[in-house]
Protein backbone atom coordinates (compact mmCIF):
# COMPACT_ATOMS: atom_id res chain seq x y z
CA UNK A 1 0.00 0.00 0.00
CA UNK A 2 2.50 2.34 0.65
CA UNK A 3 4.69 1.75 -2.49
CA UNK A 4 1.45 1.98 -4.36
CA UNK A 5 1.03 5.67 -2.39
CA UNK A 6 4.62 6.92 -3.08
CA UNK A 7 4.13 5.67 -7.16
CA UNK A 8 1.01 7.92 -7.32
CA UNK A 9 2.59 10.80 -5.57
CA UNK A 10 5.67 10.71 -6.98
CA UNK A 11 5.73 9.70 -10.28
CA UNK A 12 3.25 11.79 -12.48
CA UNK A 13 2.74 10.85 -16.23
CA UNK A 14 1.47 8.32 -17.75
CA UNK A 15 1.51 5.56 -15.34
CA UNK A 16 -0.49 7.59 -12.76
CA UNK A 17 -3.29 8.26 -15.49
CA UNK A 18 -4.84 5.09 -16.14
CA UNK A 19 -8.48 5.14 -15.59
CA UNK A 20 -8.61 8.67 -15.62
CA UNK A 21 -10.74 10.91 -17.94
CA UNK A 22 -9.44 11.25 -21.60
CA UNK A 23 -6.96 14.39 -21.47
CA UNK A 24 -8.46 17.07 -22.96
CA UNK A 25 -6.82 19.06 -26.80
CA UNK A 26 -4.94 21.09 -24.14
CA UNK A 27 -3.58 18.35 -22.21
CA UNK A 28 -2.35 16.13 -25.50
CA UNK A 29 -0.40 19.13 -26.47
CA UNK A 30 1.52 19.76 -23.59
CA UNK A 31 2.54 15.98 -23.33
CA UNK A 32 3.79 16.88 -26.97
CA UNK A 33 5.63 19.63 -26.16
CA UNK A 34 7.64 17.49 -23.30
CA UNK A 35 9.89 15.49 -26.12
CA UNK A 36 9.97 19.01 -28.26
CA UNK A 37 11.64 20.55 -25.02
CA UNK A 38 13.63 18.02 -24.28
CA UNK A 39 15.20 17.22 -27.72
CA UNK A 40 16.25 21.12 -28.14
CA UNK A 41 17.66 21.42 -24.68
CA UNK A 42 19.82 18.50 -25.95
CA UNK A 43 20.54 20.05 -29.06
CA UNK A 44 21.67 22.90 -27.78
CA UNK A 45 23.79 20.94 -25.03
CA UNK A 46 25.34 18.77 -28.14
CA UNK A 47 25.75 21.76 -30.52
CA UNK A 48 28.19 23.15 -27.66
CA UNK A 49 29.79 19.77 -26.55
CA UNK A 50 30.48 19.04 -30.21
CA UNK A 51 31.82 22.78 -31.14
CA UNK A 52 34.27 22.46 -28.04
CA UNK A 53 35.45 19.23 -29.13
CA UNK A 54 36.26 20.45 -32.84
CA UNK A 55 38.10 23.49 -31.55
CA UNK A 56 40.13 22.66 -28.76
CA UNK A 57 43.46 21.05 -28.55
CA UNK A 58 44.27 18.14 -26.45
CA UNK A 59 43.91 18.38 -22.57
CA UNK A 60 46.93 17.24 -20.27
CA UNK A 61 45.11 14.15 -19.51
CA UNK A 62 43.38 12.89 -22.96
CA UNK A 63 46.26 11.85 -24.29
CA UNK A 64 47.45 9.26 -22.15
CA UNK A 65 43.12 8.15 -22.36
CA UNK A 66 43.80 7.67 -26.34
CA UNK A 67 46.97 6.25 -26.02
CA UNK A 68 45.26 3.52 -23.48
CA UNK A 69 42.29 3.52 -25.67
CA UNK A 70 44.37 2.84 -28.61
CA UNK A 71 46.86 -0.14 -26.79
CA UNK A 72 43.50 -1.65 -25.84
CA UNK A 73 42.52 -1.96 -28.92
CA UNK A 74 45.69 -3.45 -30.44
CA UNK A 75 47.87 -5.38 -27.61
CA UNK A 76 44.46 -6.41 -25.77
CA UNK A 77 45.77 -6.17 -22.65
CA UNK A 78 46.17 -3.70 -19.62
CA UNK A 79 49.40 -2.07 -20.16
CA UNK A 80 49.23 1.96 -19.88
CA UNK A 81 47.09 4.05 -16.81
CA UNK A 82 46.14 1.17 -14.38
CA UNK A 83 45.90 4.27 -12.02
CA UNK A 84 42.09 4.21 -13.52
CA UNK A 85 39.74 1.38 -14.46
CA UNK A 86 39.48 0.40 -18.53
CA UNK A 87 35.66 1.37 -18.95
CA UNK A 88 35.79 4.74 -19.56
CA UNK A 89 38.82 4.68 -22.01
CA UNK A 90 36.73 1.63 -24.08
CA UNK A 91 34.22 4.48 -23.94
CA UNK A 92 36.88 6.19 -25.79
CA UNK A 93 38.28 3.47 -27.57
CA UNK A 94 34.66 2.42 -29.50
CA UNK A 95 36.08 6.50 -31.65
CA UNK A 96 39.98 5.45 -32.02
CA UNK A 97 38.56 2.20 -33.43
CA UNK A 98 36.19 4.60 -35.84
CA UNK A 99 39.03 6.96 -36.44
CA UNK A 100 41.76 3.97 -37.47
CA UNK A 101 44.67 5.74 -35.99
CA UNK A 102 47.84 3.90 -37.06
CA UNK A 103 49.67 2.95 -34.03
CA UNK A 104 53.56 2.13 -33.99
CA UNK A 105 53.46 -1.36 -32.70
CA UNK A 106 57.57 -0.59 -32.05
CA UNK A 107 57.12 2.00 -29.35
CA UNK A 108 57.97 1.77 -26.07
CA UNK A 109 57.90 4.43 -23.55
CA UNK A 110 55.53 5.86 -20.85
CA UNK A 111 51.88 5.88 -21.15
CA UNK A 112 52.48 10.22 -21.35
CA UNK A 113 55.11 9.77 -24.19
CA UNK A 114 52.44 7.16 -25.70
CA UNK A 115 49.98 10.33 -26.08
CA UNK A 116 52.19 12.42 -27.86
CA UNK A 117 53.48 9.59 -29.91
CA UNK A 118 50.70 8.50 -31.11
CA UNK A 119 48.84 11.79 -31.40
CA UNK A 120 51.99 13.55 -33.53
CA UNK A 121 54.98 11.16 -33.93
CA UNK A 122 52.86 8.26 -36.47
CA UNK A 123 51.21 10.01 -38.80
CA UNK A 124 48.08 10.82 -37.51
CA UNK A 125 45.79 13.30 -38.04
CA UNK A 126 45.63 14.69 -34.18
CA UNK A 127 42.34 17.02 -34.79
CA UNK A 128 41.04 14.03 -36.41
CA UNK A 129 41.45 11.54 -33.65
CA UNK A 130 40.89 13.71 -30.64
CA UNK A 131 37.47 14.48 -32.27
CA UNK A 132 36.27 10.48 -32.48
CA UNK A 133 38.17 9.84 -28.94
CA UNK A 134 35.41 12.79 -27.91
CA UNK A 135 32.22 11.62 -29.43
CA UNK A 136 31.35 8.68 -27.62
CA UNK A 137 31.94 10.98 -24.09
CA UNK A 138 29.82 13.39 -25.97
CA UNK A 139 26.74 10.83 -26.94
CA UNK A 140 27.16 8.98 -23.28
CA UNK A 141 26.71 12.72 -21.43
CA UNK A 142 23.35 13.39 -23.72
CA UNK A 143 22.36 10.07 -22.53
CA UNK A 144 22.95 10.93 -18.97
CA UNK A 145 20.60 13.99 -19.32
CA UNK A 146 17.80 11.85 -20.41
CA UNK A 147 18.36 10.09 -16.93
CA UNK A 148 18.37 13.73 -14.68
CA UNK A 149 14.83 14.29 -16.68
CA UNK A 150 13.87 10.85 -15.92
CA UNK A 151 14.76 11.15 -12.09
CA UNK A 152 13.37 14.35 -12.21
CA UNK A 153 10.14 13.15 -13.60
CA UNK A 154 9.66 10.25 -11.16
CA UNK A 155 10.06 12.69 -8.35
CA UNK A 156 8.15 15.82 -9.76
CA UNK A 157 6.56 15.05 -13.07
CA UNK A 158 7.43 16.98 -16.48
CA UNK A 159 7.55 20.49 -15.63
CA UNK A 160 10.25 19.59 -13.43
CA UNK A 161 11.91 17.10 -15.28
CA UNK A 162 12.30 19.90 -17.74
CA UNK A 163 14.11 22.40 -15.20
CA UNK A 164 16.74 19.73 -14.21
CA UNK A 165 17.51 18.78 -17.78
CA UNK A 166 17.52 22.22 -18.57
CA UNK A 167 20.08 22.86 -16.07
CA UNK A 168 22.10 19.84 -16.78
CA UNK A 169 22.26 20.89 -20.43
CA UNK A 170 23.39 24.42 -19.50
CA UNK A 171 25.86 23.66 -16.93
CA UNK A 172 28.91 24.86 -18.04
CA UNK A 173 31.25 21.96 -16.16
CA UNK A 174 29.13 19.56 -17.73
CA UNK A 175 29.58 21.08 -20.97
CA UNK A 176 33.35 21.52 -20.83
CA UNK A 177 34.55 17.82 -19.58
CA UNK A 178 31.12 15.71 -21.19
CA UNK A 179 33.18 17.21 -24.17
CA UNK A 180 36.70 15.88 -23.63
CA UNK A 181 37.94 12.21 -23.53
CA UNK A 182 37.98 12.09 -19.76
CA UNK A 183 36.63 9.67 -17.51
CA UNK A 184 34.70 12.41 -14.86
CA UNK A 185 31.52 12.92 -16.58
CA UNK A 186 30.96 9.00 -17.28
CA UNK A 187 31.71 7.94 -13.80
CA UNK A 188 29.40 10.29 -12.35
CA UNK A 189 26.85 9.63 -14.99
CA UNK A 190 26.95 6.25 -14.39
CA UNK A 191 26.67 7.04 -10.68
CA UNK A 192 23.61 9.21 -11.09
CA UNK A 193 22.36 5.97 -13.39
CA UNK A 194 22.47 4.01 -10.34
CA UNK A 195 20.83 6.26 -8.17
CA UNK A 196 17.89 6.64 -9.71
CA UNK A 197 17.34 2.54 -11.23
CA UNK A 198 17.37 2.38 -7.09
CA UNK A 199 14.66 4.78 -6.61
CA UNK A 200 12.62 2.72 -9.24
CA UNK A 201 13.69 -0.33 -7.42
CA UNK A 202 11.38 1.15 -4.54
CA UNK A 203 8.58 2.13 -6.79
CA UNK A 204 8.35 -1.38 -8.29
CA UNK A 205 10.05 -4.28 -9.79
CA UNK A 206 12.81 -4.31 -7.85
CA UNK A 207 14.15 -7.55 -9.26
CA UNK A 208 14.66 -5.66 -12.60
CA UNK A 209 15.91 -2.51 -11.12
CA UNK A 210 18.23 -3.46 -8.12
CA UNK A 211 20.40 -5.40 -10.69
CA UNK A 212 20.54 -3.06 -13.64
CA UNK A 213 21.44 -0.16 -10.30
CA UNK A 214 24.44 -3.10 -9.56
CA UNK A 215 25.91 -2.48 -13.07
CA UNK A 216 25.62 0.81 -13.11
CA UNK A 217 27.31 1.16 -9.92
CA UNK A 218 29.70 -1.22 -11.28
CA UNK A 219 30.44 1.17 -14.02
CA UNK A 220 30.91 3.93 -12.22
CA UNK A 221 33.68 1.67 -10.03
CA UNK A 222 34.86 0.62 -13.52
CA UNK A 223 35.55 4.06 -15.25
CA UNK A 224 37.05 5.73 -11.81
CA UNK A 225 38.03 4.62 -8.22
CA UNK A 226 37.03 7.96 -6.85
CA UNK A 227 33.10 6.44 -7.04
CA UNK A 228 34.57 3.73 -4.08
CA UNK A 229 33.09 6.32 -1.10
CA UNK A 230 29.41 5.28 -3.02
CA UNK A 231 29.18 1.75 -2.40
CA UNK A 232 28.49 1.29 1.07
CA UNK A 233 25.47 4.42 0.43
CA UNK A 234 23.88 2.85 -2.27
CA UNK A 235 24.08 -0.34 -0.92
CA UNK A 236 21.81 1.06 2.00
CA UNK A 237 19.88 2.99 -0.34
CA UNK A 238 18.90 -0.70 -1.79
CA UNK A 239 18.36 -1.73 1.49
CA UNK A 240 16.06 1.03 2.30
CA UNK A 241 14.49 0.44 -1.38
CA UNK A 242 13.54 -2.76 -0.59
CA UNK A 243 12.54 -2.08 3.30
CA UNK A 244 9.67 0.70 1.81
CA UNK A 245 8.62 -2.08 -0.01
CA UNK A 246 8.56 -5.20 2.65
CA UNK A 247 8.93 -3.05 6.01
CA UNK A 248 10.59 -5.63 8.93
CA UNK A 249 11.72 -7.83 6.43
CA UNK A 250 15.50 -7.79 6.99
CA UNK A 251 16.19 -10.45 5.22
CA UNK A 252 14.94 -8.97 2.07
CA UNK A 253 16.56 -5.45 2.96
CA UNK A 254 20.05 -7.34 3.23
CA UNK A 255 19.74 -9.61 0.39
CA UNK A 256 18.69 -6.36 -2.21
CA UNK A 257 22.10 -4.61 -0.59
CA UNK A 258 23.95 -8.18 -1.40
CA UNK A 259 22.38 -8.00 -5.46
CA UNK A 260 23.82 -4.74 -5.80
CA UNK A 261 26.91 -5.24 -4.54
CA UNK A 262 27.32 -8.49 -6.29
CA UNK A 263 26.54 -7.06 -9.98
CA UNK A 264 28.65 -3.95 -9.28
CA UNK A 265 31.63 -6.43 -8.33
CA UNK A 266 30.55 -8.34 -11.77
CA UNK A 267 30.72 -5.17 -13.89
CA UNK A 268 34.02 -4.44 -12.51
CA UNK A 269 35.63 -7.79 -13.51
CA UNK A 270 33.23 -7.71 -16.95
CA UNK A 271 35.28 -4.04 -17.79
CA UNK A 272 38.93 -6.11 -17.02
CA UNK A 273 37.54 -9.57 -19.07
CA UNK A 274 36.65 -7.39 -22.00
CA UNK A 275 39.99 -5.55 -22.27
CA UNK A 276 42.01 -8.73 -21.58
CA UNK A 277 40.09 -12.50 -21.18
CA UNK A 278 43.43 -13.69 -19.80
CA UNK A 279 43.81 -10.76 -17.20
CA UNK A 280 47.15 -10.35 -17.82
CA UNK A 281 48.83 -8.12 -15.34
CA UNK A 282 52.81 -7.17 -14.53
CA UNK A 283 52.92 -4.83 -11.70
CA UNK A 284 56.55 -4.44 -13.05
CA UNK A 285 55.20 -2.60 -15.97
CA UNK A 286 54.69 0.20 -13.85
CA UNK A 287 55.93 1.68 -9.95
CA UNK A 288 53.54 0.50 -7.46
CA UNK A 289 54.35 1.65 -4.01
CA UNK A 290 53.33 -0.04 -1.20
CA UNK A 291 50.55 0.70 0.81
CA UNK A 292 50.64 -0.29 4.56
CA UNK A 293 47.74 0.24 7.46
CA UNK A 294 44.06 0.52 7.21
CA UNK A 295 44.29 1.45 3.33
CA UNK A 296 46.96 -1.60 2.43
CA UNK A 297 44.21 -3.89 4.29
CA UNK A 298 41.46 -2.41 2.53
CA UNK A 299 42.73 -2.73 -0.89
CA UNK A 300 43.91 -6.55 -0.02
CA UNK A 301 40.61 -6.86 0.48
CA UNK A 302 38.48 -5.78 -2.26
CA UNK A 303 37.53 -8.40 -4.93
CA UNK A 304 38.43 -6.98 -7.75
CA UNK A 305 41.37 -7.86 -10.12
CA UNK A 306 44.84 -7.62 -8.95
CA UNK A 307 45.17 -4.38 -11.77
CA UNK A 308 42.60 -2.52 -10.08
CA UNK A 309 43.93 -3.10 -6.66
CA UNK A 310 47.50 -1.55 -7.67
CA UNK A 311 45.92 1.17 -8.98
CA UNK A 312 44.71 1.85 -5.99
CA UNK A 313 47.49 1.78 -4.95
CA UNK A 314 49.22 3.93 -7.08
CA UNK A 315 46.35 6.50 -6.30
CA UNK A 316 47.00 6.21 -2.81
CA UNK A 317 50.43 6.93 -4.12
CA UNK A 318 49.35 9.92 -5.83
CA UNK A 319 47.49 11.22 -2.52
CA UNK A 320 50.24 11.19 -0.33
CA UNK A 321 52.28 13.15 -3.00
CA UNK A 322 52.67 17.33 -2.43
CA UNK A 323 50.45 19.08 -4.65
CA UNK A 324 50.75 22.73 -4.81
CA UNK A 325 47.43 24.27 -5.33
CA UNK A 326 45.72 28.13 -6.44
CA UNK A 327 43.20 29.64 -4.98
CA UNK A 328 42.44 33.97 -5.32
CA UNK A 329 45.79 34.16 -6.54
CA UNK A 330 47.42 32.51 -3.12
CA UNK A 331 49.51 29.75 -4.11
CA UNK A 332 50.02 26.68 -1.52
CA UNK A 333 51.21 23.54 -1.18
CA UNK A 334 49.25 20.77 -0.10
CA UNK A 335 45.24 20.74 -0.23
CA UNK A 336 42.79 23.10 1.30
CA UNK A 337 39.45 21.38 2.53
CA UNK A 338 37.14 24.25 1.33
CA UNK A 339 38.75 24.61 -1.98
CA UNK A 340 36.19 22.42 -4.08
CA UNK A 341 32.98 24.70 -2.46
CA UNK A 342 34.59 27.64 -3.05
CA UNK A 343 35.88 26.91 -6.76
CA UNK A 344 32.46 25.63 -7.12
CA UNK A 345 30.54 28.73 -5.69
CA UNK A 346 33.14 30.58 -8.34
CA UNK A 347 32.53 28.76 -11.38
CA UNK A 348 28.51 27.64 -11.06
CA UNK A 349 25.53 29.68 -12.49
CA UNK A 350 24.41 32.13 -10.00
CA UNK A 351 20.99 31.18 -11.04
CA UNK A 352 21.96 27.26 -10.70
CA UNK A 353 23.44 28.29 -7.72
CA UNK A 354 20.22 29.46 -6.41
CA UNK A 355 18.06 26.29 -7.57
CA UNK A 356 20.38 24.07 -6.37
CA UNK A 357 20.12 25.46 -2.64
CA UNK A 358 15.80 26.26 -3.38
CA UNK A 359 15.93 22.02 -4.68
CA UNK A 360 17.56 20.73 -2.03
CA UNK A 361 15.04 22.74 0.69
CA UNK A 362 12.43 21.58 -0.98
CA UNK A 363 13.28 17.67 -0.77
CA UNK A 364 14.00 18.15 2.90
CA UNK A 365 10.96 20.02 3.97
CA UNK A 366 7.96 18.70 1.31
CA UNK A 367 6.43 15.98 2.90
CA UNK A 368 5.61 13.64 0.06
CA UNK A 369 9.45 14.69 -1.59
CA UNK A 370 11.34 14.06 1.30
CA UNK A 371 11.48 9.87 1.13
CA UNK A 372 13.55 10.89 -2.16
CA UNK A 373 15.90 13.20 -0.49
CA UNK A 374 18.49 10.16 0.76
CA UNK A 375 18.44 8.89 -2.82
CA UNK A 376 19.69 12.67 -4.20
CA UNK A 377 21.71 14.24 -1.79
CA UNK A 378 23.25 11.79 0.35
CA UNK A 379 25.74 10.24 -2.27
CA UNK A 380 26.05 13.34 -3.69
CA UNK A 381 27.15 14.90 0.12
CA UNK A 382 29.27 11.89 0.91
CA UNK A 383 31.35 11.91 -2.35
CA UNK A 384 31.88 15.73 -1.77
CA UNK A 385 32.97 15.20 1.35
CA UNK A 386 35.26 12.50 0.17
CA UNK A 387 37.05 14.82 -2.83
CA UNK A 388 37.36 17.58 -0.04
CA UNK A 389 40.02 15.43 1.92
CA UNK A 390 41.89 14.51 -1.25
CA UNK A 391 45.31 16.24 -1.65
CA UNK A 392 44.93 17.26 -5.54
CA UNK A 393 43.37 20.80 -5.83
CA UNK A 394 43.11 20.82 -9.18
CA UNK A 395 39.45 21.71 -10.28
CA UNK A 396 35.39 20.97 -10.16
CA UNK A 397 36.09 18.24 -12.57
CA UNK A 398 36.19 16.14 -9.02
CA UNK A 399 33.14 17.10 -7.99
CA UNK A 400 31.13 17.48 -11.46
CA UNK A 401 28.51 14.96 -10.09
CA UNK A 402 26.80 17.77 -8.52
CA UNK A 403 25.55 19.59 -11.45
CA UNK A 404 23.82 16.39 -11.84
CA UNK A 405 22.22 15.04 -8.33
CA UNK A 406 21.46 19.17 -7.76
CA UNK A 407 19.46 19.79 -10.80
CA UNK A 408 16.92 16.62 -9.73
CA UNK A 409 17.33 18.16 -6.66
CA UNK A 410 16.67 21.58 -8.13
CA UNK A 411 13.43 20.17 -10.62
CA UNK A 412 11.65 19.41 -7.28
CA UNK A 413 11.38 22.77 -6.17
CA UNK A 414 8.56 22.71 -8.82
CA UNK A 415 6.21 20.78 -6.72
CA UNK A 416 6.34 23.66 -3.97
CA UNK A 417 3.36 24.75 -4.21
CA UNK A 418 2.75 28.90 -4.48
CA UNK A 419 2.62 29.78 -8.18
CA UNK A 420 5.37 31.86 -7.92
CA UNK A 421 7.43 29.82 -7.42
CA UNK A 422 6.98 28.51 -11.12
CA UNK A 423 7.64 32.15 -12.44
CA UNK A 424 10.91 32.23 -10.22
CA UNK A 425 12.44 28.90 -11.09
CA UNK A 426 11.52 30.08 -14.53
CA UNK A 427 13.45 33.74 -14.48
CA UNK A 428 16.31 31.43 -12.64
CA UNK A 429 16.71 29.12 -15.50
CA UNK A 430 16.60 31.26 -18.08
CA UNK A 431 19.32 33.34 -16.04
CA UNK A 432 21.40 30.35 -16.19
CA UNK A 433 21.20 30.02 -20.19
CA UNK A 434 22.16 33.10 -20.82
CA UNK A 435 25.15 32.66 -18.57
CA UNK A 436 26.37 29.71 -19.96
CA UNK A 437 25.68 31.09 -23.73
CA UNK A 438 27.76 33.95 -23.38
CA UNK A 439 30.57 31.66 -22.21
CA UNK A 440 29.90 29.89 -25.71
CA UNK A 441 32.31 28.44 -26.90
CA UNK A 442 35.27 28.81 -23.57
CA UNK A 443 33.39 26.52 -21.42
CA UNK A 444 36.29 25.24 -19.46
CA UNK A 445 37.06 28.25 -18.38
CA UNK A 446 33.68 29.42 -17.20
CA UNK A 447 33.33 31.62 -13.67
CA UNK A 448 30.17 33.27 -12.68
CA UNK A 449 28.80 37.24 -13.15
CA UNK A 450 29.74 37.75 -9.38
CA UNK A 451 33.76 36.79 -9.92
CA UNK A 452 34.17 38.84 -13.11
CA UNK A 453 32.94 35.77 -15.96
CA UNK A 454 35.43 33.71 -17.83
CA UNK A 455 37.96 36.14 -18.81
CA UNK A 456 38.51 36.88 -14.63
CA UNK A 457 39.00 32.82 -13.79
CA UNK A 458 42.73 32.82 -13.95
CA UNK A 459 42.67 35.00 -11.33
CA UNK A 460 41.24 32.95 -9.05
CA UNK A 461 41.68 29.31 -10.08
CA UNK A 462 44.09 27.44 -12.29
CA UNK A 463 44.44 23.82 -14.22
CA UNK A 464 40.99 22.46 -14.94
CA UNK A 465 39.28 25.21 -13.87
CA UNK A 466 40.62 27.43 -16.93
CA UNK A 467 43.70 26.33 -18.22
CA UNK A 468 43.90 22.49 -19.33
CA UNK A 469 46.26 23.45 -22.45
CA UNK A 470 42.99 23.45 -24.16
CA UNK A 471 43.95 26.64 -27.16
CA UNK A 472 47.03 25.98 -28.54
CA UNK A 473 45.40 25.33 -31.97
CA UNK A 474 44.00 29.07 -31.30
CA UNK A 475 47.39 30.29 -29.80
CA UNK A 476 48.43 29.45 -33.63
CA UNK A 477 45.98 31.10 -35.58
CA UNK A 478 46.19 34.44 -33.16
CA UNK A 479 50.06 34.20 -33.65
CA UNK A 480 49.53 33.96 -37.51
CA UNK A 481 46.92 36.56 -37.81
CA UNK A 482 47.66 39.59 -34.96
CA UNK A 483 51.86 38.59 -34.36
CA UNK A 484 53.18 37.51 -37.91
CA UNK A 485 57.01 37.88 -38.30
CA UNK A 486 57.17 39.00 -34.78
CA UNK A 487 59.75 37.36 -32.32
CA UNK A 488 57.40 34.68 -29.48
CA UNK A 489 58.09 33.11 -26.71
CA UNK A 490 56.19 30.44 -24.96
CA UNK A 491 55.89 28.81 -21.72
CA UNK A 492 52.77 25.99 -22.30
CA UNK A 493 51.32 23.81 -20.02
CA UNK A 494 48.97 21.05 -21.92
CA UNK A 495 48.75 17.99 -23.44
CA UNK A 496 49.53 19.55 -27.07
CA UNK A 497 52.52 19.90 -29.05
CA UNK A 498 53.51 23.29 -30.28
CA UNK A 499 55.86 22.80 -33.18
CA UNK A 500 52.39 20.94 -34.93
CA UNK A 501 50.86 23.43 -34.98
CA UNK A 502 53.50 25.79 -36.42
CA UNK A 503 54.57 27.32 -33.33
CA UNK A 504 58.25 27.95 -33.09
CA UNK A 505 58.35 29.43 -29.90
CA UNK A 506 61.51 28.40 -27.03
CA UNK A 507 60.62 28.84 -23.71
CA UNK A 508 62.32 32.16 -22.19
CA UNK A 509 63.15 30.27 -19.19
CA UNK A 510 66.21 29.16 -20.98
CA UNK A 511 67.58 31.75 -21.73
CA UNK A 512 68.72 34.98 -19.82
CA UNK A 513 66.10 37.31 -19.08
CA UNK A 514 67.76 39.96 -21.35
CA UNK A 515 67.11 38.12 -24.79
CA UNK A 516 63.73 37.57 -24.32
CA UNK A 517 62.38 40.57 -26.26
CA UNK A 518 58.89 40.50 -28.74
CA UNK A 519 55.59 38.38 -27.63
CA UNK A 520 55.47 36.27 -24.60
CA UNK A 521 53.16 33.80 -24.41
CA UNK A 522 51.97 31.97 -21.04
CA UNK A 523 49.68 29.52 -19.95
CA UNK A 524 47.65 31.15 -17.28
CA UNK A 525 48.64 28.32 -15.10
CA UNK A 526 51.67 29.07 -14.99
CA UNK A 527 51.48 31.97 -14.71
CA UNK A 528 49.15 31.87 -11.68
CA UNK A 529 52.31 30.07 -10.01
CA UNK A 530 55.21 31.55 -11.66
CA UNK A 531 58.23 31.60 -9.75
CA UNK A 532 61.71 32.53 -10.19
CA UNK A 533 62.82 33.73 -13.92
CA UNK A 534 59.14 33.42 -15.20
CA UNK A 535 57.92 35.59 -12.41
CA UNK A 536 60.51 38.08 -12.92
CA UNK A 537 60.08 38.00 -16.73
CA UNK A 538 56.31 37.98 -16.12
CA UNK A 539 56.98 41.56 -13.79
CA UNK A 540 58.62 43.52 -16.59
CA UNK A 541 56.09 42.43 -19.29
CA UNK A 542 52.83 43.63 -20.08
CA UNK A 543 49.62 41.92 -21.43
CA UNK A 544 47.86 42.53 -24.31
CA UNK A 545 45.89 40.19 -25.48
CA UNK A 546 44.57 37.03 -24.61
CA UNK A 547 43.63 33.16 -26.39
CA UNK A 548 40.58 31.40 -24.75
CA UNK A 549 40.18 33.23 -21.39
CA UNK A 550 43.34 30.37 -20.56
CA UNK A 551 46.60 32.04 -22.52
CA UNK A 552 47.93 35.71 -22.29
CA UNK A 553 50.22 36.99 -24.59
CA UNK A 554 52.67 40.14 -22.82
CA UNK A 555 54.43 42.29 -24.91
CA UNK A 556 58.59 42.40 -24.00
Amino acid sequence: MMARELHTTLEPGPASDAGAARPTPSARRRRRLVPLLVVLLLAQMAVAMVTSAVRQTPTIDEPVYVATAADYLREHRVRYNPEHPPLGKLVVAVGVALAHPHVDASFTGTQETAGRHLLYESGNDPWRLMLWARLPVIALTLLFGLVVFAFARDLAGPVAALTALALYAFSPDVVAHGSLATLDVPAAGFLLTSVWLLWRARLGRPRLFLPLAGVALGAGLATKMSMLPAVPVLMALAALAMWTRRPRDLRKALSAAGVVAVAAVAAVWVSYLVVDPLLRWDPRSTHVPVVHGARGLLVRLMPFPEAYRDGMRIQFGLENETWQGFLFGHVYSGSRWYYLPVALVVKTPLGMLALWTAGAVALLAVRRLRPAAPYVLVPAAVLLASAMTGSRDLGTRYAVFLPMFLAVAAGCVLAVRPRWTRVAAAVLVAFVAVSSLRTFPYYLPYSNEAFGGPAKTHLRLHDSNVDWGQDLGRLAHRLHSRYRGERVWLVYKGGGVPAYYGIKAPDPRRVPARQVHGVLAVSDSAAAKAKGRLALLLHSSRAVDEVGHSITLYRR
